[in-house]
């Protein structure tokens, strides 16, 4: 099975949407567009590349932003047709991360790359996508990149819920025995990096990070408890959130971080 094969047959399936809409899902996604609305502008051009079924596109179309969306999977393309309201400023094409050819250079104030650097398991397929979106954004704008942090995961998934086999994953080469750190194949749907993956990936980039935030932070490990919140104690845990995703000694325990750069 190829590649694409593996992420149509997972997104024809899976909820995206209603994944960013859970209780504890909502940090990750109110968490990234607190940080969008730091830098973004009236009158900004947005570009999100890995659109999925538009979320990000369409929060951003409707404050009046004009949005270019790109997506590989036809299934959630559909969906993000199907959202789409009349009034929204917004275009979607089917297209791949690694070759925005069909996308000029310079033309993007704010770009995301909020999903396919998930599922590209090579550093050379990895920087071509990050590559790509430096090309297409202005200089002075703005690159949001996210990525799914093994430590978090495997803290949460292994040793927490233990819906991972750790010592199963150890056997098959998934996980290096000694360091814990993570090895994927397009079969296993996800990528899993750690800051220091980020790290070196960026170098001889013309770019300088803005922000490494811990996007969801220990939102995935609260899971049960913020779905029982009342909401006037949700919205102080999202302030405590929101206070220290930044913070070194807490951002491994994320599942997922956004590296945010500007483009020199």
């Amino acid at each position: 099975m190829k590649e694409r094969d593996y992420l149509t047959a997972f997104y024809s399936e899976y909820d995206e949407e209603s994944r960013l809409q859970s209780r504890h899902g909502s940090v990750e996604f109110i968490t990234t567009m607190r940080y969008i609305e730091k830098y973004i502008k009236p009158g900004d051009r947005i570009l999100e590349i890995g659109a999925a079924t538009g979320r990000y596109s369409h929060a951003l179309a409707r404050q009046g932003y004009q949005v270019d969306a790109v997506e590989l999977v036809e299934h959630n393309i559909a969906i993000f047709k199907k959202n789409t309201l009349p009034q929204e400023k917004v275009t979607i094409t089917q297209g791949n991360a690694l070759d925005l050819g069909n996308f000029p250079n310079d033309r993007y104030d704010i770009t995301l790359l909020l999903g396919p650097l998930y599922h590209l398991y090579t550093e050379q397929d990895k920087r071509q996508a990050i590559g790509e979106a430096l090309r297409v954004t202005k200089p002075g704008g703005v690159v949001f990149a996210a990525y799914v942090i093994s430590d978090g995961c495997l803290l949460d998934e292994g040793f927490h819920r233990g819906n991972i086999d750790v010592a199963g994953y150890i056997e098959q080469g998934l996980l290096d025995g000694v360091t814990f750190a993570a090895h994927s194949l397009p079969k296993d749907l996800f990528e899993l990096v750690r800051k220091e993956d980020v790290d070196r990936l960026m170098e001889g980039f013309q770019a300088v990070r803005l922000h490494y935030v811990a996007t969801d932070g220990s939102s995935q490990w609260l899971r049960e408890s913020l779905e029982k919140m009342d909401e006037k104690i949700f919205q102080l845990y999202l302030k405590y959130h929101l206070a220290t995703c930044e913070r070194e000694d807490l951002l491994g325990i994320t599942s997922h971080a956004v590296d945010i750069f500007q483009k020199q």
